[in-house]
């Protein structure tokens, strides 16, 4: 049965449910999102599918006009089909591409997860891969001067034949075609990041303002960028807030566009551009039972890194957030790294090796970011945060710091944080228990009080 809010969305064009779902046109052939400029088609001609994917393996062709490759995406949150969106998410952040790794990476046997995306998703694990990639690749044939060849690898292909062989058969349309306007030889790449309004800007620009680490990082009244690196790759974003069209408008240079799909989606996780603020406040609203007002499209900040988060969080125990901000300034003014005139997050290598002579502290918290640091240099890609448990020093606290701004999980309670026991011992009472899937979101709705 078709969701009745999907028709009343695509009816009126609320922009609140763009990239929750897509619209088919049967006498054309082409899906759309909900909120496409062009003329309302009759109800009788329209088919609803939740996933974009769904609809070309329908055989329906993209819309060029409204772009489903820049809706925004979901976050994957509820469900018994968890287990399904993470593998999802993964493939989507460019992390695991091969069945059985992400299998392994789950938990799971290939077996198993081969099972949970036909059962939740309708096509194989290659078949969304491929996807994926040709959805990401026409992105930027629509929005950036990169030659096709080039883009065919930063889509994750291995030759232009086998891009060009998968982008028709998955989108019903040759790369070839899209390349229709004249684009800048500017060499920055410059892109479109959707998000559903609406969207605090001023609440997460004051936020960053009180913690913003110079020059890694930089903010103007409408806009935050910072350089960063991920993996072997390096560059620098600068996302500039536009409030009456619902994006960023997101200027990036890097070292190797092999890394810019990552790269692309950890921006719109550090900018939270995925969340849907219309249904997690309705979410706790509901469940605090009026025990302070609720601040309107508030959103996680995210940190670039879950290393960089727990050093920030180490760094932040049991201090003020000014004392905390003057820690990390004075730790990236000594163990930065430069290159071409830019300045880049001290590395874990760097950081595991310094004695910290510059620090006036307990040895004991110098020990606590040497144990960090050297075991993100060993460990560079593990993501269960709670390993960091077994390191002298790190505590609960710690971990989910890191776990909230530097995965953006959004179920972290920071409940043994002082600012938020004092907005909770001021508020109504409440049970927080009962706010789940989204208590990140109302540690940062009780931040807000003080």
């Amino acid at each position: 049965m078709v969701n009745q809010h999907w028709q009343k969305a695509r009816q009126s064009r609320d922009v609140r449910f763009d990239g929750l779902f897509y619209v088919a046109v049967k006498t054309t052939g082409i899906y759309c999102r909900p909120i496409c400029p062009a003329p309302t088609a009759h109800e009788k001609n329209v088919t609803y599918y939740q996933f974009a994917h769904s609809a070309a393996q329908a055989g329906f062709r993209p819309c060029i006009r409204c772009r489903p490759d820049s809706a925004p995406g979901s976050a994957a949150w509820l469900g018994s089909q968890t287990t399904a969106l993470r593998a999802k998410q993964l493939i989507d952040q460019y992390h695991e591409c091969d069945c059985e790794v992400l299998a392994a990476r789950l938990g799971i046997s290939s077996r198993y997860l081969r099972r949970l995306f036909s059962q939740y998703f309708g096509l194989s694990v290659t078949q969304y891969r491929l996807f994926n990639q040709c959805h990401f690749a026409k992105k930027l044939i629509q929005e950036t001067s990169l030659p096709l060849t080039e883009i065919a690898f930063a889509s994750g292909f291995k030759s232009v034949r086998r891009f060009n062989d998968a982008f028709l058969k998955q989108l019903n349309i040759a790369p070839s075609a899209l390349r229709t306007a004249k684009h800048s030889t500017d060499l920055r790449l410059t892109l479109i990041l959707p998000f559903r309004p609406p969207y605090n800007w001023q609440a997460l620009h004051g936020f960053l303002a009180k913690r913003l680490i110079e020059p890694i990082e930089w903010l103007t009244p409408t806009s935050y960028g910072r350089t960063f690196t991920y993996e072997s790759c390096r560059g620098r974003f600068n996302a500039e807030f536009i409030a009456d069209k619902h994006h960023f408008r997101v200027q990036i240079d890097i070292d190797n566009t092999q890394y810019l799909q990552p790269v692309i989606n950890n921006i719109r996780r550090v900018l939270d551009l995925d969340a849907d603020t219309y249904l997690i406040e309705a979410h706790l609203s509901e469940h605090i039972n009026n025990a302070f007002p609720l601040t309107k499209g508030l959103r996680l900040p995210g940190i670039w890194s879950t290393f960089e988060a727990g050093i920030r969080a180490v760094l932040g125990q049991q201090v003020s957030v000014t004392a905390a901000h003057n820690l990390v300034t004075q730790l990236v003014q000594q163990l930065s790294e430069q290159q071409e005139g830019k300045v880049y997050f001290p590395t874990p290598e760097v950081v595991a090796g310094s004695d910290f002579a510059f620090f006036k502290m307990p040895q004991a918290r110098k020990n606590a970011l040497h144990n960090l640091a050297e075991f993100c240099a060993i460990h560079p890609k593990e993501d269960d945060l709670d390993q960091w448990l077994t390191l002298k020093g790190i505590g609960p606290w710690t971990v989910n710091y890191a776990k909230l701004r530097g995965q953006s999980q959004p179920d972290i309670l920071l409940d043994g944080d002082l600012g938020v026991k004092k907005a909770q011992a001021a508020a109504s009472s409440f049970e927080s228990a009962n706010c789940a899937p989204f208590r990140s979101y109302l540690t940062f709705q009780l931040w807000q009080q003080l």
